[in-house]
């Protein structure tokens, strides 16, 4: 059911939500806490938020059958490419999918970074995504700054400079 209400909304607002440079990112107001996670990636290893603590992270939410996302997907490895040195993760969470899809997918997408599986869409929910792609930007100390939902150019240069200065608050 959640995936046919994200379909419809994908459907509706498909203009609003398709991949255009120099789109940015929407400040989270009085940045929450980000909600805690323990998910798997594709090999089977564990991921949870506190791994992450004291890095930029940036937390993709994503489905293989969403065209914004496959979209973004390139730009995303992109920019993993430029940050993963200069203390910014980048993970993508695919909602309601299994290993097997996601594997077929990586054959058209190739990414070198972890994609996390949420099979039964336990984590997307407290993370209050709406819509998919939807993307936040957490600080080094776990609090949410900004969300972009809809597809962007992750390694447009303006938006990247945003993500890298939260290394220095």
């Amino acid at each position: 059911m959640r995936k046919i209400l994200v379909l419809l909304f994908l459907l509706a607002t498909a203009p609003a939500l398709a991949v255009k440079p120099g789109k940015g990112m929407t400040e989270v107001p009085d940045r929450p806490q980000a909600p805690d996670f323990t998910l798997r990636d594709l090999d089977g290893n564990e991921h949870r938020l506190a791994d992450y603590r004291g890095k930029v992270l940036i937390v993709n939410f994503w489905a293989t059958w969403c065209p914004p996302c496959r979209a973004e997907m390139p730009s995303m490895e992109r920019a993993w490419q430029k940050t993963k040195d200069k203390d910014v993760v980048l993970i993508a969470i695919n909602v309601g999918e299994d290993e097997d899809t996601i594997f077929q997918f990586t054959a058209d997408y190739p990414v070198t970074f972890p994609l996390l599986l949420d099979e039964n869409s336990e984590v997307v929910g407290p993370w209050g995504v709406r819509g998919l792609p939807t993307t936040y930007v957490v600080d080094p100390d776990g609090r949410i700054v900004y969300r972009a939902i809809g597809g962007r150019e992750w390694d447009d240069p303006a938006l990247l400079e945003k993500v890298l200065e939260l290394r220095a608050r």
